[in-house]
């Protein structure tokens, strides 16, 4: 019996289902769009929903808890860099630097109003090679 497990397997072990739903998360935050299979979808969207909820709140504690749950690595900056950071150019910022940015900057401010449903999720037809059924899970525009 399987009384309170919750979600799929996916047929992964519990440390690459982690990696995988915190590298979907990331590039879902990163595209606002990606094409997957139905069940990746249905997993991905929890975690989609929350890391928003975190945003919508745009707390130190709350950027801390995203940054752990997407398994985000910080480069260090140099000296140099920081200067230029804080005049506004970013472009030394490694993708989880810019994901964590987007979610809180962009994403916690676009569903501020909103009470859940971040996402939808889109069926299409079925993969070539083995059949599998695909869908697109995007955020919502407003």
């Amino acid at each position: 019996m399987r009384h309170l497990n919750d979600g799929k397997k996916l047929g992964r072990t519990s440390s690459h289902r982690r990696c995988l739903m915190a590298n979907m998360v990331k590039s879902l935050i990163d595209n606002e769009r990606l094409t997957t299979t139905l069940p990746k979808a249905k997993q991905l969207r929890r975690y989609a929903e929350k890391m928003v909820t975190l945003a919508k709140k745009n707390t130190l504690s709350t950027k801390r808890r995203a940054i752990a749950e997407m398994m985000i690595q910080f480069n260090k900056l140099t000296p140099k860099e920081m200067r230029a950071v804080k005049s506004g150019d970013t472009s030394s910022y490694n993708a989880d630097r810019k994901v964590i940015d987007k979610l809180f900057s962009i994403l916690g401010p676009r569903f501020k109003e909103r009470q859940g449903g971040y996402t939808r999720i889109v069926k299409l037809d079925c993969r070539k090679g083995d059949k599998a059924k695909l869908c697109v899970i995007e955020y919502l525009p407003e």
